[in-house]
């Protein structure tokens, strides 16, 4: 793994909360194997508060921390696409701006890429956590192995995006991160998983994931549950599902978006998170 290099991608908007913002990063500081290459994209002017934080890790870590300021907010997948230009390596370590890596995350995901070359993405578990790290609310486990990881992909998001590692260059193949309600990542993985890419998902954990019910609500209302059958109707147009699966999948998640936010909640701890 000596003198595997990689990138961090990271997106941020006003409505991140500073502390929230400075423990993602600090949790990225703090890998066993550091990056040399860390992409901030500032998705629209920020508060005062936010840009303090980013200034004093300007200060901490010069030529590391690349700041990357857009004049007005587009959304994550528009951050994302524009962010991963600027980024230096082939692999590409995502990071959401309010969770919390593990410490050796990025070196177990690094072994991973150096014992199989033809892996391009890889993401792991992560665990749910409101207040304190030390209280786990969920954990999403996902299928390890590429054939299991395809089949998954029929029905559920495949990889945990907060912790997704890739190769740049396969991510851009794919046509990169496109508008898609929500769903910007699961488009591009099914796309990526289409032209036959290969993938691995770790079982152990990665990273801590701030849940909370803000999380919940954000996965309703008609929008998410009209993009949900957009994505599944892409999917059986191009022949990756069935019109069986189509139909089960549409109502399953359709359900789940229309749904009371503790129904939801409930759902998505007993069954979406097996």
């Amino acid at each position: 793994m000596d003198g595997m290099n990689y990138s961090v991608l990271m997106s941020v908007y006003r409505k991140e909360q500073a502390p929230f913002l400075e423990s993602a990063m600090n949790s990225i500081w703090n890998q066993t194997v550091p990056t040399n290459d860390f992409v901030l994209v500032c998705d629209g002017p920020l508060t005062p508060e936010l840009d303090s934080v980013i200034a004093k890790m300007e200060e901490a870590h010069p030529g590391v921390l690349n700041v990357v300021r857009l004049e007005k907010n587009g959304g994550l997948g528009n951050a994302l696409n524009h962010g991963i230009k600027f980024c230096k390596n082939e692999l590409v370590a995502r990071m959401d701006s309010d969770d919390i890596s593990r410490p050796d995350r990025c070196e177990k995901q690094l072994k991973v890429f150096a014992d199989h070359p033809t892996v391009c993405i890889c993401s792991g578990t992560v665990e749910e956590f409101t207040e304190s790290t030390d209280i786990i609310d969920a954990q999403r486990v996902l299928p390890e192995k590429n054939d299991d990881i395809v089949l998954f992909a029929k029905k559920r998001n495949p990889f945990n995006h907060p912790c997704v590692m890739y190769k740049k260059s396969e991510v851009e193949a794919a046509g990169g991160y496109q508008d898609f309600y929500l769903l910007e990542d699961y488009y591009l993985w099914i796309r990526m998983l289409q032209k036959g890419t290969v993938s691995y998902n770790t079982p152990e954990p990665l990273l801590w994931m701030r849940a909370g019910s803000d999380m919940y609500k954000r996965r309703s209302g008609w929008k998410y549950a009209k993009s949900q059958k957009n994505l599944f109707k892409y999917m059986k147009k191009t022949g990756f599902i069935t019109t069986g699966q189509y139909i089960k999948s549409v109502i399953i998640r359709g359900g789940s978006s229309i749904a009371p936010n503790w129904l939801r909640k409930f759902m998505f701890k007993t069954v979406l998170r097996k």
